[in-house]
């Protein structure tokens, strides 16, 4: 081994050791702070908390390793970060454009594109969400938490509303980036994604957003 790949290897584990540390004060915060409705669910989450920890935080370390990412790591806070837009607006897009775009992309490939990343205006910030399931014949598609979203009709819920991966609105989603409301320019301190945000996070690949990475 060499002086290099040995202080690369220390610098990775490093890393690995304060992401870790960092995720876990978060997460039990979270814990502790959430109203109790069934002390099994209390358990199943803090079992299972260990494995998604320890993937979330390798995965964003892989990640920042590469280099292939415009966010930058903060590891202490195990959080990404990145230039905001001035306006949530510029990132707002054209509905009828976002449909097209992920029907295209259905009919291309179809059972390829479950697990893509993809992103959701939620009042005044993006989340991220991944693709779970794809129904051709109605052209809808449904993501992991925010349910389904139909690519030729108005969605019943208004609050959610899917948009078209590109690096600016993936950026922001990433990062947590809010704004006051669409038009208002007031930035608003960022929200902090979910444990399960910033794991698919490193699912996102920058260079094709038509495509998953295999985490």
């Amino acid at each position: 081994m060499t002086q290099s790949s040995f202080w690369q290897t220390n610098k990775q584990n490093n890393d690995f050791a304060e992401l870790c540390n960092a995720l876990y004060e978060r997460e039990v915060h979270l814990l502790a702070n959430v109203d109790v409705t069934s002390i099994q669910n209390i358990q199943a989450r803090l079992k299972s908390l260990p494995h998604y920890i320890n993937r979330t935080a390798n995965q964003m370390a892989y990640v920042n390793e590469l280099g292939v990412s415009p966010l930058s790591l903060d590891v202490q806070n195990a959080t990404w970060s990145g230039k905001q837009a001035s306006k949530l607006s510029v990132l707002v897009q054209n509905e009828q454009d976002v449909f097209s775009w992920y029907i295209k992309l259905i009919s291309q490939t179809n059972k390829a594109l479950l697990g893509l990343v993809v992103p959701i205006l939620k009042t005044n910030h993006i989340v991220l969400d991944s693709i779970d399931r794809i129904n051709i014949e109605k052209k809808c598609i449904r993501t992991n938490v925010s349910g389904w979203f139909s690519l030729i009709d108005v969605n019943v819920d208004r609050s959610l509303r899917l948009l078209k991966p590109t690096k600016k609105v993936m950026l922001a989603a990433c990062a947590g980036h809010r704004w006051q409301d669409s038009v208002n320019s007031t930035k608003l301190r960022p929200i902090m994604p979910s444990l399960r945000e910033l794991l698919i996070s490193c699912a996102i690949d920058w260079q094709n957003f038509k495509r998953p990475l295999a985490l």
